[in-house]
């Protein structure tokens, strides 16, 4: 059984759909459950929020998104070093299964 917030955001996300928006929303696409797309939005929000935390890593720079367990990164990371501390705090993130690290070097 859903508990409510999982249930409202599948209805959000089915609604959206409906009406013609393009939510990226992986429970209207029928890739994954609504608790797995909970799962997974906590796991990007837990992710972001370590490299908040770290002083190599920015923030601002990469993105994350998580499907079933699978985190990939993209964006641009100022030094080799950087793109190498985001992925091992993505992979050090509990509930974690894969990192597929799309980040690219830019000076």
């Amino acid at each position: 059984m859903l508990n409510k917030s999982a249930l409202t955001l599948a209805l959000a996300c089915a609604l959206t759909a409906t009406v013609g928006v393009t939510s990226g929303c992986a429970v209207a696409r029928d890739q994954q459950t609504a608790g797995s797309y909970v799962d997974d939005a906590a796991l990007t929000t837990r992710v972001k929020a370590k490299f908040a935390a770290d002083p190599v890593v920015s923030a601002m720079s990469i993105s994350v998104e998580t499907l079933k367990g699978t985190v990939q990164l993209a964006g641009f990371a100022k030094s080799s070093e950087e793109r190498s501390v985001a992925e091992k705090l993505a992979r050090e993130t509990s509930g974690v299964v894969a990192v597929r690290n799309d980040i690219a070097v830019r000076p």
